[in-house]
């Protein structure tokens, strides 16, 4: 089975629909009962996500058992009991329950505490104020005659302004602040401690419609208007602003370790916050279809992942003897249409290279050729680059201009200043000579085999009750 078919058994898995009112045992697979309500979820969601390959209920029938035989072996086997199993599954469980532990009114009721406390301390430091400023910017290293330059400018803007100019105007045309220049100077609302001490001074100091003198701070120098003055905004203005604050600074999950240390302690007796979890991942497991299925599909799911591992995925990826014997007797099966090109194509700087490439090669079995390229010519630099495979034609364009005569327009390695030289070294072979050459394939097929097996002992091994009645009134109650 490869990692496609596992992502689809995995969807399989029931959400747990304990016992509820005229909820009726559809089925036992190896002494454990399953409700119809499990075995609906699981139906519902597969025919919900499998649009392309949409099972009838009698069909799914097989799928669900085989599934759940895989997860009865898993437990018999011990994998639910292991340190790894359980760190993993516990982490992921306790991710979904964290959440149950508060509502959005806590959230609401957090962001509150958070617009009170900042209003509070706004308001006492004088509220907000919305300046606008024109900038002459002036460097801490200027020199005599760059500061007096610099003050008289500002005085010129001054005076004009005292003339009836429009500061707006005035902004956009002479301040070196080029930011707030393009918005008429405009910096919008600041409070205490967000600006430089001499312009929050100034700023703070002037009344709504004020214009201050010009005044020297260390980015040069300044005049500032105040546009208006008020206390901090009413709350539902900034609502949307605080909660996502809470979101992005982690503050969420303050909030629910918070209230799980009060219920642990104030538990009698006393519990830790982990028993406090447990308890809570028991009370949804049995009371909440959507969460315990969730939790169940992830528990059954890992230890379905860590079975077929043992069983199928890794027996037959790591046992060369049992691919070679499944090769040499379906030898037929992996017959070609065409020869193949079973060999290597490489890019080198110069014609020597190529040359040693060639030699190298013919001095060792093919299964070598990719780390003996790797190992003598690139350890330090990079002296050529190399593809080892079996090519069929249309695969690679170096293979297809110097073995199968077919002119291919595709940029190589060749088409650049640094490898120049291209070549081929290896022989056209009409059928796999040995199962490496198709070794992706056997393993796919001798893993199917393999699961086919398996699921066949498994079936001899626990027994399968349906109860065709039950089962004809799936999705009809």
């Amino acid at each position: 089975m490869n990692i496609k078919t596992l992502l689809v058994a995995m969807s399989l898995t029931a959400g747990s629909a304990f016992a509820q009112t005229a909820d009726p045992i559809i089925m036992t697979i190896g002494g454990k009962n399953i409700t119809r309500s499990e075995f609906e979820y699981a139906y519902n969601k597969n025919a919900a996500e499998s649009t392309i390959d949409r099972k009838s209920i009698e069909e799914y029938v097989d799928l669900f058992v085989n599934y759940k035989l895989k997860v009865i072996a898993a437990e018999q086997a011990g994998i639910d009991t292991t340190a790894a199993f359980r760190k993993e599954f516990l982490m992921y469980r306790d991710q979904q329950v964290r959440p149950s532990f508060i509502d959005d009114d806590d959230i609401e009721r957090e962001a509150r505490n958070i617009y009170k406390q900042t209003q509070t301390r706004i308001d006492a430091e004088g509220g907000m104020v919305h300046p606008q400023h024109i900038l002459v910017a002036l460097s801490q290293q200027a020199d005599a005659k760059q500061q007096r330059a610099a003050s008289l400018k500002a005085d010129s803007i001054y005076k004009a302004l005292i003339g009836g100019a429009d500061f707006a105007d005035m902004a956009r045309q002479m301040s070196d602040d080029k930011g707030s220049g393009m918005r008429g100077g405009d910096l919008s609302w600041i409070q205490r401690g967000q600006t430089i001490k001499e312009f929050e001074q100034q700023a703070f100091a002037l009344n709504k419609g004020e214009m201050s003198k010009p005044f020297l701070s260390p980015y040069g120098y300044h005049i500032v208007r105040v546009v208006d003055k008020r206390n901090f905004f009413p709350y539902d203005s900034v609502r949307a602003d605080i909660r996502r604050f809470i979101e992005s600074r982690g503050l969420r999950e303050r909030i629910i370790s918070a209230r799980i240390d009060s219920i642990a302690k104030l538990s009698k007796p006393a519990l830790t916050p982990q028993q406090v979890i447990n308890r809570r991942a028991e009370e949804l497991m049995n009371g909440s279809t959507e969460m315990g299925g969730l939790i169940r599909e992830y528990h059954d799911g890992l230890l379905l992942y860590e079975i077929s591992n043992r069983m199928v995925w890794e027996r037959a990826a790591n046992d060369t003897r049992a691919q070679q014997a499944f090769f040499k007797k379906n030898r037929k099966k992996y017959a070609w249409t065409e020869p193949r090109f079973k060999g290597a194509a490489f890019y080198t700087r110069n014609q020597k290279d190529a040359e040693a490439v060639r030699k190298l090669l013919r001095s060792m079995p093919f299964d070598k050729w990719a780390e003996a390229l790797k190992t003598h010519f690139n350890d330090s630099t990079e002296r050529i680059k190399a593809v080892v495979g079996i090519f069929a034609k249309g695969d690679n364009a170096t293979v297809d201009r110097a073995e199968y005569g077919i002119d291919k327009t595709e940029a190589t390695p060749a088409d650049n200043n640094i490898y120049n030289v291209e070549g081929t070294y290896g022989k056209m072979i009409k059928r796999p000579q040995a199962y490496t050459d198709v070794r992706e394939l056997v393993v796919s097929d001798l893993q199917e085999q393999l699961e086919q097996k398996w699921v066949a002992e498994l079936r001899r091994k626990y027994a399968v009750h349906v109860n065709r009645e039950v089962l004809a009134t799936v999705n009809r109650h």
